[in-house]
């Protein structure tokens, strides 16, 4: 044992899948204890907010400031005010002014405000533009000479139904983050629902690897126990096993799935539930690859001796079979534990995965980012790091299968 051990670990490729699938584990483990809760909390009103750090404005208001002069300051504030639709409205606006911007670039902040401000003039009113379009260019210009010209920005607030000045913010006032009370880290934003992605991604990580091993012991004791009844055993027995599997290779084991998982009906299918759906109906191909192990061993010498002892059935397959295809067992359950994995996902894709308000899995996370169109709004935290994280866990079991393979099967070895 301990020197099938040593060559197990000994092989590159196992070794790397197997330390990339135990980080993973030891994220689900650890990650809830650094950011504790429910993973489904909605703690944004607004759907899809981008990745970064966010900070009560109004606990900022009541911190100490500090003055920082930074020279491009300005420049920033313009740059992000005005965004790429901004700056070819304004290229439109010239070009119907019939005012010559063919030396102009468009990403100069700079030479395209000094030319806006130059021309720029509300009052005119441009041939075939609309009332609609010349309101935006007013707000768009009134926000422009705001920032340039402005130094502080004032502060009101209610009191005995009127708006009174309470302060001013001066365009120098900074404030430092550890000072201010609330203050959140979304490393990938929040989703349709306005919910942390990253913690509700682990949660989801944990729950399909679950789906995953569950559905991978059921199917492959299923085909375990059917393959070595049919290679042992083999004649009438042997046929009517293979009559079953034959049948249910025949029926494509997702259209299988689909109707069975859209049969149980939303509210009862739980992630156990969807599990043990999946391993019911990926159960053949093990079983006819144990079939075929089975019989090449049972009439090696040692399982006639032992047939000869008078041993019993169970004795036999499971002392003079079993440890033989111990190895080839253990690589079928991997496999079968990333296509589990994988099933759910297309399962979820489909709006036939588990219940949506209980737990979330990786399935679900990529279903509500379509039903929310996250790809085509450009929400990409939404659904990519799904993805990279199922490629992730199907890339390292895959990798400590090939590498169990290299090992076990002696057409492989070096």
């Amino acid at each position: 044992m301990k020197n099938t051990l040593r060559q197990v670990f000994h092989s590159s490729k196992f070794l790397v899948g197997f330390i990339l699938f135990v980080l993973i584990l030891l994220t689900i483990w650890i990650y809830p204890f650094l950011n504790p809760g429910n993973p489904l909390e909605m703690i944004g009103v607004g759907t899809f907010a981008k990745p970064g750090t966010y900070v009560s404005v109004y606990d900022a208001l009541n911190t100490g400031t500090e003055t920082l002069r930074l020279p491009d300051a300005d420049d920033k504030r313009v740059d992000q005010l005005l965004s790429d639709a901004d700056r070819v409205s304004m290229l439109e606006w010239f070009d119907i002014m019939e005012i010559d911007v063919s030396d102009l670039d468009a990403t100069d902040t700079e030479a395209l405000l000094d030319l806006w401000f130059e021309h720029y003039d509300q009052s005119i009113k441009p041939k075939g533009m609309t009332q609609a379009k010349r309101n935006f260019y007013k707000r768009l210009d009134n926000s422009v000479r705001q920032i340039r010209s402005a130094d502080t920005l004032k502060i009101m607030h209610p009191e005995e139904g009127e708006l009174v000045e309470r302060g001013s913010i001066n365009k120098t006032d900074y404030v430092n983050v550890g000072d201010v009370a609330n203050v959140k880290l979304l490393p990938l934003g929040t989703d349709n629902f306005g919910r942390d992605v990253l913690k509700e991604m682990v949660s989801a990580t944990g729950t399909s690897i679950v789906i995953g091993l569950i559905a991978g012991i059921v199917a492959t004791l299923i085909g375990l126990t059917l393959g070595l009844l049919a290679g042992y055993v083999g004649g009438w027995v042997d046929d009517i096993i293979m009559f079953i599997t034959n049948i249910f290779t025949v029926i494509p084991g997702f259209v299988l799935l689909i109707l069975i998982s859209y049969s149980i009906g939303q509210e009862q299918r739980g992630a156990s539930v969807v599990a043990i759906v999946i391993g019911l109906t990926s159960w053949t191909w093990t079983t006819r690859s144990v079939r075929s192990q089975v019989i090449s061993l049972r009439n090696r010498d040692h399982v006639n001796l032992s047939k000869l002892s008078g041993h019993s059935l169970v004795r036999i397959v499971a002392t003079d079979i079993l440890p033989y295809i111990a190895s080839y067992v253990v690589m079928a359950f991997i496999l079968q534990v990333s296509s589990g994995i994988l099933a759910e996902a297309q399962l979820s894709l489909l709006g036939l995965g588990p219940k949506t308000t209980v737990t979330p899995t990786l399935g679900l996370m990529m279903n509500w980012a379509m039903l929310y169109s996250a790809h085509t709004n450009g929400s990409w935290w939404a659904y990519f790091p799904v993805i990279l994280t199922i490629t992730l866990i199907s890339f390292s079991l895959n990798l400590m299968n090939t590498g169990l393979d290299q090992v076990f099967n002696p057409t492989l070895r070096d």
